[in-house]
């Protein structure tokens, strides 16, 4: 498995799997590199992509692996390729996410992430379970 930049060729795969971005979105992420496609061989795996909170801590907006490539390391050599990148960009601490109900909690845990707090959206637009955050010093 290898983690390219995403590139304009990867925008159908990409809004495929994230019902989030809309086209603006996607070239945002192409130009500003902060989009990921993780490969296998010349199939894409998986996607992955960041922004900058305060200007200096990136935090990972999402990732997903495609469920033929799960439990293979995929996800666990991408988020290591991540915090390479932004060690090289100069960042020293990284932040993500994930939903209180969802399994990922325990992998980032796994991967030296500390849990840092959590948003609760009740009785919002929002509504969802508690998000819970998660820190790691680089």
């Amino acid at each position: 498995m290898i983690v390219k930049y995403m590139e304009n060729q990867d925008k159908d795969f990409v809004m495929d799997i994230d019902r989030h971005v809309n086209d603006h979105g996607f070239y945002q992420r192409v130009y500003t590199k902060t989009g990921y496609i993780m490969w296998e061989k010349d199939h894409p795996a998986g996607i992955m992509h960041y922004s900058v909170l305060w200007d200096h801590v990136p935090f990972l907006n999402f990732m997903f692996v495609g469920k033929e490539y799960r439990n293979r390391g995929f996800a666990s050599q991408a988020l290591a390729f991540w915090e390479n990148d932004m060690r090289q960009q100069g960042y020293e601490m990284t932040l993500l996410s994930t939903q209180a109900d969802e399994e990922a909690q325990h992998f980032y845990r796994k991967s030296g992430y500390v849990d840092c707090g959590g948003l609760i959206f009740h009785q919002t637009p929002f509504d969802q379970p508690m998000e819970l955050f998660f820190r790691k010093v680089l």
